[in-house]
């Protein structure tokens, strides 16, 4: 072997070790779910037959993991860019997710500019990385994602693919187009793969909540998830979420599965 191919091969194996997972998306199948530690969580998850969960945390969190069952970390906001965090996460998963809702008062409530100033140590983990999930207004020109996008572009940073957060307010057969449009649009506009990781039926344009019937649910996730299984560019989705005592959109009650839960069971 000559000595330049002796530098050719040492230079590949650097860039290969640098290089996040190239198959860290086909680890699990496409169906997973949000989790919090409450009662009956880890009979639920077994029952649920998703092939990954997170639970908006770097750790498991009391959750006890399926066999067989990927778990996926998070570094929720600004105060989880710690050592303690980015390497319990890299200890317990391939991918990682990037911040909750920054956009948010109430969630991880961050300037673009903290979430890029930040970025280069999650990044450091060498785990494939989600971009900061975004509210809303993922395909707004000028939106917080669009400027993240941006400023992660003009400095080099790594973003491996897009988390989003949709909730339809119209719980008629119309909120599964109206799902699909949304996904289309931050994908035409970015070109990344996509990872829907919350997403339900919930009005928040009314005073308090608004939640769809057990029946309109059913239907919905039924007709939802065929959706998102026809879109070679949502690698995974997440419902909101496991739990009825996390949310009144769960799937189980308890342990006990409901009708939705027993849809959602059933999808691919």
């Amino acid at each position: 072997m000559t000595r330049l191919a002796r530098t050719l091969i040492a230079l590949l194996l650097v860039v290969l070790a640098q290089a996040p997972p190239a198959t860290a998306e086909a680890v699990a199948g496409p169906k997973g779910v949000s989790v919090n530690t409450v009662a009956g969580v880890n009979e639920a998850l077994r029952d649920v037959r998703a092939t990954w969960f997170y639970n908006w945390a770097a750790d498991l969190q009391g959750v006890s993991k399926p066999e067989g069952t990927e778990f996926v970390p998070m570094i929720w906001g600004p105060g989880s860019v710690t050592p303690e965090q980015l390497n319990k996460a890299k200890s317990l998963g391939t991918t990682l997710l990037g911040f909750n809702e920054p956009d948010m008062p109430a969630q991880a409530n961050m300037s673009v500019e903290q979430a890029l100033s930040l970025w280069p140590q999650l990044q450091g983990t060498g785990m494939r990385l989600g971009a900061p999930a975004v509210a809303f207004g993922g395909d707004r020109p000028g939106g917080w994602l669009d400027r993240f996008l941006a400023g992660a572009a003009a400095r080099g940073y790594r973003v491996d693919f897009i988390p989003l957060h949709w909730y339809g307010s119209d719980f008629s057969p119309a909120a599964v187009g109206h799902l699909r449009g949304y996904l289309q649009a931050v994908y035409d506009r970015y070109r990344k793969p996509i990872w829907l990781t919350e997403y339900a039926l919930t009005d928040f344009t009314q005073p308090q909540p608004r939640y769809p019937s057990q029946q309109e649910q059913v239907a919905f996730i039924n007709n939802s998830t065929a959706m998102l299984r026809s879109l070679p560019f949502v690698e995974r989705y997440a419902w909101f979420t496991l739990s009825t005592a996390t949310a009144p959109t769960g799937l189980y009650d308890g342990t006990r599965v409901n009708p939705s839960g027993q849809a959602y069971r059933a999808a691919g």
